[in-house]
C-alpha cells in the first residue's frame, strides 16, 4: 500500500494566502481537487486529515476492487448491465457474412441514419429456448438493447469502395489498445478446424504456444476474437485448483 500511495503524498502541496491570515490546502487526487482554508495555527492539523481521509479512502478503493465476487448493492447502479460491444466495419457485407456463417450468430436488427451516412447492425447468440424477436419494429429495438453480450458493427457509408481509406486500427498494433473480443464454444479444436476449412485468418491455433486449447481468429476487418472452451480455459488460469 506504501507504495501505491506514495506517488499521491507527492501531489499534497500548502498554498500560503498573505491576506487574512489564511492558508489554503489544495489535494489533488484521481483529477479531483480538495480545497481547504485554515488559519495558519490550525493548518497543520489540516494537512494530516487530509492525508489521512485520502488513505481510507485509498484502501477501500483497493480493498474493493481488487476482491472477486460479488459486491454490495449499490442502489444508485441497480439495474445496470453490459450489452454490447461495439466495432466500427469497412465492408458490412463481408463483416456480416463472417459473424453469421462463420461464427453462426444472428443478426437482431439493423438501424440506419441516411442524414449521418451510419448503419448499425446489432448481432447475438440465440440459444435453443430463446425467446422469439418481435415483428413489431419498436419492440424488435427494446428487445435488441436489453440482450447481454451482443455485438455492435457500425458501418460509415463509403468506406467500403474508398481505396483512400486504410481501414481501422484492431488495437493489436502499436500503439496498442483494444485487444478483443471472445466466443465460448462446446470444443476448440473442432471450431478451428471447421475456420480452418472456410478459411478463416488465424493469429493462434489451439496447439500453437504455451496456451494450449485456446484459439485467436481475425475478423475481415483485423478484430482479433479469442475462441475458448470455457472448462478448458479454466485449468490453464486456474491450474493448481
Amino acid at each position: 500500500m506504501c507504495a501505491l500511495i506514495h506517488p499521491f503524498f507527492q501531489k499534497l502541496r500548502v498554498i500560503s494566502m498573505a491576506w487574512y491570515g489564511m492558508r489554503s490546502v489544495e489535494c489533488t487526487h484521481g483529477g479531483i481537487a480538495v480545497h481547504a482554508h485554515t488559519r495558519r495555527e490550525s493548518c497543520t492539523g489540516t494537512i494530516w486529515q487530509l492525508k489521512s481521509d485520502m488513505i481510507e479512502r485509498e484502501e477501500r478503493f483497493m480493498q474493493s476492487d481488487t476482491t472477486p465476487g460479488d459486491h454490495a448493492a449499490q442502489a444508485a447502479t441497480a439495474g445496470f448491465e453490459l450489452t454490447q460491444t461495439m466495432l466500427r466495419v469497412r465492408d458490412p457485407k463481408k463483416s456480416l457474412d463472417f459473424y453469421r456463417d462463420v461464427l453462426g450468430m444472428t443478426l437482431l436488427d439493423q438501424y440506419d441514419f441516411p442524414e449521418s451516412k451510419f448503419s448499425l447492425y446489432f448481432l447475438g447468440y440465440r440459444q435453443p429456448g430463446s425467446p422469439a424477436i418481435p415483428a413489431d419494429e419498436r419492440s424488435r429495438a427494446e428487445f435488441t438493447f436489453r440482450q447481454k453480450g451482443a455485438l455492435e458493427l457500425t458501418h460509415n457509408w463509403g468506406t467500403e469502395s474508398d481505396d483512400a481509406f486504410a481501414g481501422y486500427h484492431s488495437g493489436n498494433a502499436e500503439p496498442k489498445g483494444f485487444g478483443h473480443i471472445g466466443i465460448t464454444v462446446p470444443d476448440v479444436h473442432e471450431a478451428a478446424a471447421r475456420f480452418e476449412a472456410l478459411g478463416v485468418k488465424f493469429v493462434k491455433r489451439p496447439d500453437d504456444g504455451s496456451m494450449k486449447g485456446l484459439a485467436f481468429i481475425k475478423d475481415p476487418d483485423g478484430y482479433w476474437i479469442e475462441v475458448l472452451a470455457a472448462d478448458t480455459l479454466a485449468r490453464l488460469v486456474r491450474p493448481d485448483a
